[in-house]
């Protein structure tokens, strides 16, 4: 930690809970910048675009602009212009992310002319239905890829945990016999691009998550120093149950700053 120049945050859980800031986040975030360490959000959302996100953050108070996020849709649009440049995409996602997908050729689902070359997974929502899952199934049944934005399996709401679309890809790699490409979180390459993005190692950078495998030990597996934080998904038996042991556990993001402090001082 003593060589940590850059914070990597997750937003959904840790900054806040259904969009409204979780108590102390503003204040820390604000005292971390002030702090001179460089900022980015990391979140495997799918319900926004950047635009979007920091907007509504930006209202609640949260020191932030679009280019201090980095979300899922973004960094699969990436990762498709790369590798597969002009591929025909059936989108299966809940919201509204095409700003965030530039560059990607989405088709019409249901247009049974237009056969599409990769199958896109984004978060779950009423469309995740019988007919549309199916309509998946039968693309990749015909040879289409299956590319993911993440593997959550769920996201807490101020309602409780809500299902996610990781559910949903186990299911279809199952019944397809497949194996999905991850595109956000826990993928080494969205770490990787985060990183570049501020222009630091992975050994000078700390992410901070409420996803013990996402946000921490994915992070760990790249090099990055991992914090967990007990607040949004938070649950002790899945820390129990999981694969790996984070680097620092903290209450809530409001911690941070100390946890900081305390190892610059150390």
């Amino acid at each position: 930690m003593e060589s940590v120049r850059a914070v990597l945050v997750d937003i959904d859980g840790v900054l806040t809970v259904s969009w409204r800031p979780l108590p102390g986040a503003v204040e820390a975030l604000r005292e971390i910048r002030e702090a001179g360490y460089a900022v980015l959000l990391v979140t495997n959302t799918t319900s926004r675009t950047r635009a979007s996100v920091a907007g509504t953050l930006a209202d609640a108070g949260f020191p932030v602009s679009a280019e201090d996020i980095l979300t899922a849709p973004a960094a699969t649009a990436a990762h498709l212009a790369e590798h597969s440049p002009g591929a025909r995409c059936a989108l299966l996602n809940s919201g509204d992310i095409a700003a965030d997908l530039e560059g990607v050729t989405v088709v019409d689902p249901a247009d049974g002319g237009t056969e599409p070359e990769v199958v896109l997974v984004g978060g779950a929502g009423p469309e995740f239905g019988y007919e549309a899952l199916d309509r998946a199934f039968g693309h990749l049944q015909r040879g289409a890829r299956l590319v993911a934005m993440h593997r959550n399996l769920y996201w807490r709401t101020a309602e409780g945990l809500r299902l996610d679309s990781g559910a949903f890809l186990a299911g279809l790699e199952r019944a397809a016999r497949v194996e999905a490409e991850i595109t956000g979180k826990p993928a080494r390459a969205f770490f990787e691009a985060a990183l570049a993005r501020l222009g630091v190692g992975a050994g000078e950078a700390v992410m901070v998550g409420d996803d013990v495998e996402s946000d921490v030990l994915g992070a760990q597996r790249a090099g990055i120093t991992g914090v967990l934080v007990r607040t949004g998904k938070f649950r002790q038996e899945t820390l129990d149950a999981a694969d790996g042991t984070p680097d620092h556990v903290i209450d809530a993001f409001a911690d941070l700053p100390a946890l900081l402090r305390g190892s610059a001082q150390q």
